[in-house]
């Protein structure tokens, strides 16, 4: 794209010695931030990049690349910038499929400005994501978790929701240029987008000319990769629960996002950070829980300081003057020349500690305040147990920790409790009021909770009326919310999303799986839902309608490294959640079902 659209040259730069103009819209920028720095940009001969819709000044013969969604404000803006002439030619990139309407107005717009001349080319790029690392992507589409549970959203809400997220992973298999094999549960939002993904697909292959028939590159394996498709509410608590890992730490506590971060830095003033591939630290020590990674800043640092000293007394920086008696000038030349050249390699080694140091220390400073640690480890108790006792509950409530964290470990305590006790609930739903707590979340899973345990005891007959009024009243949210410890973590900690990824790509019989729907879109229609392609599978593609995190992602990672021979899965979400950020999201639903606020206690007027 940076090429103007032609094939990069051997080292993988766009030809530097044609200058440019890259014009994105906000979205877009998402998408290249975590790509591109901008120091690569210059690279790529791109002298100036601005927002589609800031006042812009014209730049005389250079061409300017656009990359921006396929809006109707992006394509006014185009024509504007068109007819009044302000590059010498523009070169358009839309980040999904450009819609036909859209592309008459471009046209007309441009025919009657008389600019159509500086469109120099027109492409549908289908990047409608964010790749964050080589094997995790999220489609950025906020709050589908809401739209997609929101008790008042119609079939057409819904379906609107299920075509973008449809979009979004097209964009991705075109990418990778694969057709998977498709699994997933039945019912639910993940069946929804299965089915319609394999609609889009097989109305896709019909064209001679697709964006599949090269079968891609995909790790370069001749094998299809199977895509299996889930719901958040397959496996709720992971998307609330504290862990102790260092990625899921740094994301959760201090809000990484799109592979940037800032923290208070050790001399006062705000530090920005990227974590990302370019990160040895960050990649060997992500899944790695926090005292261990403390540990290894320190091993990096006395490791750092052995081989700076190691230096100097090669080249007699100390006192090794003795060494330096001019009697072995070519040696000690050598050494002075290997000296030199290990500098650029200490000084970057040097950066990454302090950076993880500072990272480390402000965790630090956030882990004590709030006791996260007891947070994770008693809720991971919790959760094998399925359940917990009473007044190690109540202190927890009553003690350290934001308000955030005490609702989310109340929530952790209803899901993992088999059975729930009235009076329990109520003295935990007091104790949040006391901390002034606003309950709405906690008020929405209890709800759902005791619809799965009405469903569960009630006779055949009676369900279908439960199932009745609960889908009217719930849209799709009635759903293995809580199906029962089992679904949850099993005592060597596997997430439950794990175990069902391995048991798909192994694709052995396995009573977990056996009423997982296929779909393949390259076998004829009549066969769809049948056996499929029998694995086992060497390729994953993994992804959670309604919001993932990194502890799911780190889960199918170490999965994938477990395997002999090594497997490769790819994680991907409709967007990436902090625990905060999906309890808030939980929070919205019950307001929507009247939750939370009753007459008899008013919410505390700075509830969060």
């Amino acid at each position: 794209m940076l090429n103007l659209n032609q094939p990069v040259n051997s080292t993988g730069t766009a030809n530097e010695e044609v200058y440019k103009i890259l014009i994105y819209d906000k979205f877009c920028q998402n998408i290249l931030s975590p790509l591109i720095h901008v120091k690569d940009l210059r690279k790529h001969g791109v002298t100036l990049y601005f927002l589609i819709d800031k006042d812009r000044k014209p730049v005389h013969d250079v061409p300017a690349v656009y990359f921006v969604q396929p809006s109707q404000p992006n394509i006014h803006r185009i024509i504007t910038d068109a007819s009044r002439g302000l590059y010498d030619s523009l070169h358009l990139n839309f980040s999904s499929s450009i819609p036909r309407p859209l592309l008459e107005d471009l046209a007309s717009g441009t025919l009657g400005s008389d600019s159509i001349n500086r469109i120099a080319k027109v492409h549908d790029q289908y990047l409608e994501f964010v790749t964050l690392e080589d094997t995790l992507f999220s489609l950025a589409q906020k709050s589908s978790y809401v739209q997609l549970n929101d008790p008042s959203a119609g079939d057409k809400e819904i379906e609107e929701i299920v075509e973008k997220i449809v979009s979004g992973l097209f964009c991705v298999l075109a990418t990778l240029a694969v057709v998977p094999v498709i699994r997933c549960p039945r019912g639910g939002p993940a069946e929804m987008v299965a089915s319609a993904l394999d609609q889009k697909l097989r109305d896709h292959l019909l064209a001679k000319n697709n964006l599949f028939s090269e079968g891609g590159n995909f790790m370069s394996s001749f094998q299809r990769p199977i895509l299996c498709l889930f719901d958040r509410n397959f496996e709720l608590a992971v998307g609330i629960q504290h862990d102790f890992r260092y990625c899921p730490l740094v994301h959760d506590v201090l809000g990484l996002k799109l592979n940037r971060l800032t923290v208070q830095g050790e001399k006062g003033g705000m530090r920005s950070y990227e974590l990302d591939s370019s990160d040895p630290f960050w990649l060997t020590n992500g899944s790695i829980e926090f005292p261990g990674v403390a540990m290894e800043i320190e091993t990096q640092l006395n490791k750092y300081k052995k081989d700076v000293d190691e230096v100097n007394r090669r080249t007699g920086g100390a006192d090794g003057q003795s060494e330096f008696e001019g009697t072995d000038l070519i040696g000690n030349t050598k050494h002075l020349m290997n000296a030199v050249n290990s500098l650029p390699e200490l000084t970057e080694r040097k950066q990454v500690i302090d950076k993880h140091t500072n990272i480390a220390t402000v965790l630090l400073g956030e882990i004590k305040e709030r006791s996260l640690d007891s947070y994770a480890k008693m809720e991971n108790d919790m959760m094998i147990r399925g359940g917990i006792d009473r007044s190690e509950l109540m202190s927890v409530l009553k003690g350290k920790g934001s308000k955030m964290d005490k609702l989310r470990f109340a929530i952790i305590y209803l899901i993992s409790s088999e059975t729930i006790n009235p009076q329990e609930v109520e003295l935990v739903e007091s104790a949040l009021r006391e901390s002034e707590v606003d309950p709405c979340a906690f008020q929405y899973v209890k709800k759902i909770k005791s619809l799965n345990v009405q469903l569960a005891s009630a006779n055949s007959a009676s369900r279908s009326n439960i199932v009745d009024w609960a889908e009217k009243l719930y849209g799709q949210s009635l759903s293995a919310v809580t199906a029962g410890v089992k679904n949850l973590l099993s005592s060597d900690r596997q997430l439950a999303l794990t175990r069902t990824v391995e048991a798909l790509m192994e694709g052995k019989p396995n009573p977990e799986i056996d009423n997982y729907l296929v779909f393949d879109p390259r076998a004829p229609k009549s066969s769809s839902g049948g056996g499929g392609l029998k694995g086992p599978f060497k390729e994953a593609i993994v992804f959670m309608v309604g919001g993932g995190n990194y502890v799911e992602y780190g889960g199918l990672q170490e999965l994938a490294q477990r395997q002999q021979p090594v497997k490769h899965i790819v994680y991907g979400t409709t967007e990436i959640l902090t625990g905060a950020e999906f309890v808030d999201q939980l929070t919205l639903l019950g307001q929507k079902m009247g939750l939370g606020v009753s007459s008899a206690n008013p919410p505390a007027p700075h509830a969060q």
